[in-house]
């Protein structure tokens, strides 16, 4: 006869509750692991899909995704001449916020030359971008249909494809538009706006060149100024085989005006500066409800001892050895933890796919939850069998 079990079903009610409370709290341990493990994914979704060994970015920045980078477009063809540089493509990043059916809207919008690096990865439904203009692939999280339209900067976008889980570091579900789409959404701006610019532009051009001659074209200079677009946050290269990256990067640092980053510094940046602060919030949340669930797991083995101390004491009557007894209380609490992991788990299973953020659920985590829950429960075990051996044979006669 197994007594735990039999005490179990004597205390079925109280039981089943304790393991359903504890359940829901290993479910929040659970999903907090899961939460953390997504935002390292969503932060380097981009970095994965873009598959780069090298990102240039301006000198004295973290950029693009931690800091603001503004380099030339044209510096793609210098690095395509860096010996060792097999492509380099210029990519251009924005986040965009409108109003969609009277809701805010919000995306991240990639700007690549089609052909070179950066472009959209696998696509779930629909093509590429075939056109320079006007074409889009969007991200399932943006909700759009394939053949749906989206105004930007005053154009009308089609989309063409679509990817999945691709997000920016923010969360924001990514749409992919050619380089020249990409910069003429971000500088675009409204008509008197470009000629007050351009006004006050040559204006001050004038001031500095007096003469009939040169002021007659300091118009064409203003324009020319305001409408160079040519920006983008970074150019990605990749490298040739058998190069060496240090070598590379130290040929590109020369130039003052740009740092060359390795994917591997890139992902330290996003992961170890972007996210740290949540990765320890977290991590404390997870420590906390951990601690809570030993206490309660604590209390409701004292309390359910203190209800067996007469039946404990007629065991010890009748020469049941201590073993029997702590195996009693230590079975109980296993079985208690056992239960909840299996609820916490079950509840997360179900759900995870609901969550606004991705959740990323990884076997190891688990299973060093569960070693951690087990641990919980054997130390939580231990206040109910010191007081069960406490307790005298001579308590079973008493009144």
């Amino acid at each position: 006869m197994n007594l735990a079990l039999r005490d179990i079903r004597y205390h079925r009610g109280r039981f089943i509750q304790t393991c359903l409370g504890l359940g829901l709290l290993l479910a929040v341990v659970i999903s907090m692991a899961g939460i953390y493990r997504g935002l390292v994914a969503d932060a380097l979704a981009i970095l994965e899909a873009t598959g780069a060994d090298l990102w240039v970015v301006q000198q004295g920045t973290s950029g693009p995704f931690a800091a603001t980078s503004r380099i030339p477009e044209d510096l793609k063809y210098r690095i395509r001449a860096v010996p060792g540089i097999a492509q380099a493509s210029p990519l251009s990043f924005q986040n965009i916020q409108l109003e969609r059916d009277g809701k805010p809207y919000r995306f991240f919008l990639v700007g690549y030359e089609p052909g070179g690096l950066g472009g959209p990865p696998a696509l779930v439904a629909g093509r590429g971008i075939r056109q320079k203009h006007y074409e889009l692939v969007a991200d399932r999280g943006m909700k759009l249909p394939l053949g749906a339209r989206l105004t930007l900067a005053g154009d009308r976008y089609t989309v063409v494809g679509l990817t999945a889980r691709m997000v920016s570091s923010g969360g924001d579900p990514v749409a992919y538009v050619t380089l020249a789409d990409a910069q003429k959404i971000q500088f675009k701006e409204d008509n008197d706006a470009i000629r007050n610019n351009r006004a006050r532009i040559a204006a001050r051009v004038g001031e500095q060149l007096p003469s009939p001659a040169q002021a007659a074209a300091t118009s064409r200079i203003a324009s020319e100024l305001l409408g160079s677009t040519h920006i983008v946050n970074t150019v990605v290269a990749r490298l040739a085989p058998g190069a060496s990256l240090a070598e590379v990067q130290q040929r590109i640092d020369r130039w003052n005006h740009l740092r060359p980053l390795s994917n591997a510094e890139q992902e330290s940046i996003l992961t170890e500066g972007m996210i740290k602060k949540a990765k320890m919030q977290l991590g404390l949340f997870r420590i906390l409800l951990l601690i809570i669930s030993g206490v309660i797991i604590s209390l409701i083995i004292y309390t359910m001892t203190l209800d067996k101390i007469r039946p404990i004491a007629t065991l010890k009557l009748i020469g049941a050895q201590n073993r029997v007894i702590v195996g009693l209380i230590l079975q109980q609490s296993l079985l208690m933890g056992l239960i909840a992991y299996g609820i916490g788990y079950g509840i997360i299973s179900l759900t995870y796919e609901k969550f606004p953020r991705r959740v990323v659920l990884v076997n190891s985590d688990l299973r060093v939850l569960f070693v951690i829950v087990m641990v919980i429960c054997v130390a939580a075990s231990v206040v109910g069998i010191r007081k069960a051996l406490r307790v005298e044979a001579a308590d079973a006669l008493g009144g």
